[in-house]
């Protein structure tokens, strides 16, 4: 199995990140549903699905920063035939998502009001108990948790949660069956575990 990427294909390393990532964002979502649908606000199942879905977005996090650096620091298979315009989307999409994927972990910490017991096993101090947030308050950028909170957790939430993520991955999902179906390039094949040529 190759770790770099190649012209032809994505390393080991560079498809662990993405469907790593992917994994990650499911289970984040399906704690924060399971959350909201099956538990009871104060309930012990209702904190821990809290729990759960604020450290799968540490995860995530972390799992962004190093594919970014990794992103930055390998070369990239070469793109499929295709026009300028095709090509400028698929540029603008990726973009997109890494925007996503950074601003989703981001707003989800800095706009939570508890400790994050990463999977039960430490605690990682809420944003509003660090030393930042205390400047920020200190130098009158914000007087409360609360303010501050209010238009982050829309953000999170509201825009990027309920339905910007989902739009961005339904087409990531979309442009990729329709370049292994319609088009039959190596699109997919490229970030698959599959052996391919």
């Amino acid at each position: 199995m190759i770790l770099k990427n190649t012209k032809d294909n994505y390393g080991a390393i560079a498809k662990s990140f993405h469907w790593a990532s992917a994994i990650v964002i499911l289970l984040a979502y399906i704690s924060v549903y399971y959350r909201h649908w099956f538990t009871e606000t104060g309930t012990p199942d209702n904190w821990t699905a809290l729990q759960l879905h604020l450290s799968f977005g540490v995860t995530l996090g972390v799992l962004v920063i190093l594919r970014v650096f990794w992103r930055l620091s390998t070369s990239q298979p070469t793109l499929e035939p295709g026009s300028k315009a095709s090509h400028l989307a698929a540029h603008l999409g990726h973009i997109a998502l890494y925007a996503v994927l950074i601003l989703m972990p981001l707003t989800g910490y800095i706009g939570t009001s508890v400790d994050t017991e990463f999977f039960f096993q430490f605690n990682i101090t809420k944003f509003d108990d660090t030393p930042l947030f205390k400047y920020l308050i200190e130098q009158g950028v914000v007087s409360s948790f609360e303010e501050f909170e209010r238009p982050i957790d829309f953000i999170h939430k509201q825009i990027l949660g309920a339905w910007f993520c989902w739009l961005l991955i339904a087409g990531h999902i979309g442009a990729a069956i329709y370049h292994h179906v319609a088009l039959k390039d190596r699109t997919l094949l490229k970030m698959s575990f599959i052996r391919n040529r």
